[in-house]
């Protein structure tokens, strides 16, 4: 049997797809929150969600005669739907409205994780070194230094600061390893936003996002947006290389046990380079989200 959706987690936008991959027409199948859903693109290219019945994948449809929809907003690339009643807007990322930044999805991809997991995960650079070998970090630069975080009651976000590591190749645009900075910021229970040095221009950051499908409590999938200034590669070498980093990941989530994230702090030890992660959770925890943690007994 499983366990009610928590409220909040029903009343957020939630990223299902990326927008100019759905087709016209035609239906495309997902899951969110354990609750089947369809999609479609009317002819104007407007997504249209509904909870799916008997609709097979590929199926043909008018989305015309498609009465019981359920909310939907397209933003950064993607269609985002919810369950509940949703807030007006998505949160912010203005540099993705930037016209001489290069946006791009890269690509869908599930884990069997929960989508907490996956958020803590992104926030973790202490496995730069020993999972991104040569690219996000290098034996003997392991150290993880002092950094600021903060949780913002106005925003309502996690925000970490002064984030610095040293990455033989930050970016595909790298030339030489430096000491890249990074900020990192959870706006949403299932998403995280990550600003880190550009290579090209000092005064400027390159964004990359990642946003969580909670497809069940303990599965989602992981849609990934890059928002760069680059202009020099290719948007398909852009792709690769992130779908790099994330294919180096995937099976380092995987192994983690339990599947959904522990909100207790005492549950799993952690150590000084984790305080964004233990302010993640302690978040998680005061807005009562239990939908893929293990919430706090008692």
């Amino acid at each position: 049997m499983p366990s009610p959706i928590d409220p909040v987690t029903l009343d957020l936008w939630h990223v299902i797809a990326a927008t100019d991959e759905v087709p016209q027409g035609l239906v495309e199948t997902t899951m969110l929150l354990g609750q089947k859903l369809a999609l479609t693109r009317d002819a104007a290219g407007n997504p249209v969600v509904w909870r799916r019945t008997d609709e097979e994948q590929g199926d043909e449809i008018d989305p015309a005669e498609i009465t019981e929809r359920l909310p939907v907003r397209t933003g950064y690339g993607y269609t985002w739907t919810s369950l509940g009643t949703p807030p007006a807007e998505l949160f912010p990322i203005p540099e993705y409205s930037e016209p001489d930044r290069v946006n791009m999805s890269c690509g869908s991809i599930g884990i069997h994780v929960s989508a907490p997991r996956a958020v803590e995960n992104f926030l973790d650079m202490g496995h730069f070194p020993y999972v991104h070998t040569d690219i996000l970090g290098s034996e003997p630069h392991t150290e993880v230094k002092e950094y600021d975080v903060e949780v913002s009651e106005e925003r309502d976000e996690v925000l970490a600061t002064r984030c610095r590591f040293f990455q033989p190749r930050a970016a595909l645009s790298a030339t030489e390893g430096i000491e890249v900075e990074y900020v990192y910021r959870v706006p949403h229970p299932f998403c995280s936003v990550l600003y880190k040095s550009c290579p090209e221009d000092e005064s400027r950051r390159d964004v990359i996002g990642i946003f969580l499908q909670p497809v069940t409590e303990e599965s989602c999938r992981a849609h990934l947006l890059q928002s760069m200034i680059d202009s020099t590669s290719t948007i398909t070498d852009l792709r690769r290389f992130q779908q790099t980093i994330f294919g180096q990941d995937k099976p380092i989530l995987e192994n983690q046990f339990p599947k959904r994230l522990p909100l207790d702090p005492r549950a799993e030890t952690p150590i000084r380079a984790d305080k964004s992660a233990i302010a993640y959770r302690r978040w998680l925890s005061q807005k009562g989200i239990t939908y893929g943690t293990i919430p706090v007994a008692g």
